[in-house]
């Protein structure tokens, strides 16, 4: 006979009720919840059956309260809506799925103040522990972050300070550099950056600006900072400017592939050959870099390693208090392609 009825707020099934109509503790039924392989298989199975039947939703607030923390690991993030993001929460929740933490995400948009908000909401639910992104280093999320009653993990440029000690992440300067002096490699001499307002982006620049001040090539006018989200459209849009600024210019390294694409767009609109009369370097290597025509240049992130990398060093930290800090510095690779060819290529 199928137990489930129609109930009120106040009538709400609860672990007891579940534990009572099975004939076991709500302690067995927890665990078979939470970590079923402790519980026999025909156990299991009779339990599962029964919070089917009755339409028993978990009380993850009483659980916290009780228990003090959550299963929950917290999960903040610049955007939601970002492809690179995208690959790293697949490694994020890939690692997570195998145990019995649940993610939550919440995003910042790239604004402090948003970044303080989310992170203090966290943090107020006792989370089992905290991956924070995207987030530029500051004082207040820093003295923050430091008070934390969890483990917290950095996703970050590995040459900044963290707050807690835990970090995944590449060197982005030296991305920078190395795609730089590739391009001056190809044969392009008077090529833009072009990126976004946020921390890495200014790594980027940075490195950017040091190989081409060592070449003696660097131009302010080339330097390009947009503080808007980047977009296939923003490329496009950018393009126009260190047009007008730089009339023999020769290339773009931009800030991601998406920009990167959409300068390539743009490049045909106008007639601009790529890359024979225009040179594209993007960061990220997104999935389309390697089937766009051209093909594009690249710098490649193992952003689902480093989600997945993120994820097992947080869940460590959680059951092993005693967990030493780490930085990882999961590596990048530039990938060469026609986009960078050179201005002499045939």
């Amino acid at each position: 006979m199928n137990v489930r009825r129609r109930r009120s707020r106040r009538d709400k099934i609860t672990l007891i009720d579940v534990a009572r109509l099975v004939g076991v503790s709500s302690i067995t039924v927890s665990r078979a919840l939470r970590n079923p392989d402790k519980v026999s298989a025909s156990l299991r199975e009779k339990i599962l059956k029964m919070v089917e039947e009755l339409g028993y939703v978990p009380d993850f607030a009483a659980r916290t309260l009780a228990s003090r923390d959550s299963d929950v690991i917290g999960v903040v993030l610049p955007t939601l809506s970002n492809f690179a993001l995208m690959s790293v929460m697949q490694g994020i929740e890939e690692r997570i799925h195998q145990t019995h933490y649940r993610v939550q995400y919440a995003y910042t948009r790239f604004l402090e103040a948003a970044a303080v908000s989310q992170i203090r909401l966290f943090l107020a639910q006792n989370p089992a522990g905290l991956i924070v992104t995207g987030l530029s280093p500051s004082e207040e999320t820093g003295a923050i972050l430091r008070s934390a009653d969890c483990p917290v993990l950095e996703v970050l440029d590995i040459s900044e300070q963290t707050s807690s000690g835990l970090r995944v992440g590449i060197d982005t300067r030296e991305a920078a550099r190395v795609a730089t002096r590739h391009m001056l490699e190809r044969g392009y001499r008077r090529f833009a950056m072009v990126g976004g307002p946020d921390s890495r982006s200014r790594l980027r620049h940075a490195g950017y600006h040091d190989v081409m001040q060592a070449a003696g090539l660097y131009d302010p006018a080339l330097d390009i900072v947009e503080n808007e989200a980047t977009s296939a459209d923003l490329g496009c849009r950018l393009l126009r400017r260190p047009l007008d600024r730089v009339p023999d210019i020769d290339g773009a390294f931009c800030h991601n592939d998406d920009v990167a694409l959409g300068m390539m767009f743009e490049c045909r609109r106008l007639g601009l050959d790529v890359p024979k009369q225009f040179g594209l370097c993007g960061f990220n290597d997104l999935d389309f870099a390697a089937v766009s025509a051209p093909t594009l240049t690249s710098v490649q992130v193992p952003r689902y390693d480093l989600g997945v990398r993120a994820a097992d060093m947080i869940i460590r930290a959680i059951d092993n208090p005693g967990f030493e800090p780490l930085s990882v510095d999961i590596g990048f690779t530039l990938v060469e392609r026609e986009s960078t060819q050179g201005k002499s290529a045939g």
